[in-house]
């Protein structure tokens, strides 16, 4: 029996996002930076030499029957010609419609694992082409790095050496409501016409860096949102929201105690009911390609 056990998928948070044009395609042009954190979902592979069968057993009972892992694993074995096939059992933490990339991290995730499991030894960039036909964000995932993103997310230049983002803390929080990506894009009063910024002015300060301007469309939709951002801002928290939404983030300062934090969670679990809050550290590589 070969497996490999542990394989571990990480969230996202986008640090700002802006909407610079939509394609004639109606696809819209974006730059966001996107960074790894912390908050897993974790995935185990157990190998079929003798079957070409696919199956995932879900260990959380929160998944869809057919969700981006299993079609990650098909479009590999499909695309490469392999006649094995896999096992995959998969612990859900990263909360769904939160703009935390979860579905696609888990699809990068399965990709990376049985270009392994499989031996087929296909680069990154080509894994990231296939993984573009699944979802925007799987490329930035398979890529392993922080990046700055743009085009419709597919144009990813690394944040490393000269570029890489000091460490950092996030306090996230996923509301008990979500949000339909589709939703927010679609929305008539989105700002679609940002002006382009640079990865120069970015890094100067790049936790406190333009916007995301899909977040006064979600705090419409939303009220949730809008709550948890005015609770976070009255204790002196700068709050963001990632992606489409609906979980926000606020870099912790320094200067903020471990229990000034703990009292913070305590009162967003009192106050709200089913959100999920998650102290996280920013990381600067993917933990799979950490693991050889």
């Amino acid at each position: 029996m070969v497996r490999l056990e542990n394989v571990l998928a990480p969230a996202k948070l986008n640090l700002f996002l802006h909407i610079t044009g939509v394609r004639s395609d109606g696809y819209h042009l974006l730059q966001s930076a996107f960074v790894l954190i912390d908050w897993y979902d974790v995935l185990h592979f157990e190998l079929r030499p003798n079957s070409n069968q696919i199956s995932r057993e879900d260990l959380t009972q929160v998944l869809p029957e057919r969700d981006l892992i299993v079609r990650a694993a098909q479009a590999l074995q499909q695309a490469a010609g392999v006649q094995q096939g896999v096992h995959i059992q998969v612990e859900k933490n990263i909360p769904a419609e939160a703009g935390m990339g979860g579905g696609s991290s888990d699809a990068a995730s399965t990709l990376m694992a049985l270009n392994r499991l499989w031996q087929l030894n296909w680069s990154s960039a080509r894994l990231q082409q296939l993984g573009l036909t699944l979802g925007a964000d799987v490329p930035f995932f398979i890529g392993g790095t922080n990046a700055w993103v743009e085009g419709i997310g597919e144009q990813l230049t690394p944040l490393t050496g000269a570029l890489a983002l000091p460490e950092a803390r996030m306090l996230v929080v996923k509301p008990q409501a979500g949000l339909s990506t589709s939703a927010i894009f679609s929305d008539p009063n989105l700002k679609r016409s940002k002006s382009c910024a640079t990865i120069s002015s970015f890094t100067d300060s790049p936790y406190d860096f333009g916007c995301n301007v899909l977040q006064e469309v979600a705090e419409r939709k939303c009220s949730e949102i809008k709550k948890l951002i005015f609770f976070l801002k009255q204790r002196k928290f700068q709050v963001t929201m990632t992606g489409s939404g609906s979980a926000v983030f606020a870099k912790i300062d320094d200067t903020i105690s471990d229990v000034k934090l703990n009292e913070v969670l305590m009162q967003i679990n009192t106050e709200f009911i089913g959100s999920k809050a998650k102290i996280c550290k920013v990381l600067s590589v993917h933990p799979f390609l950490d693991v050889r």
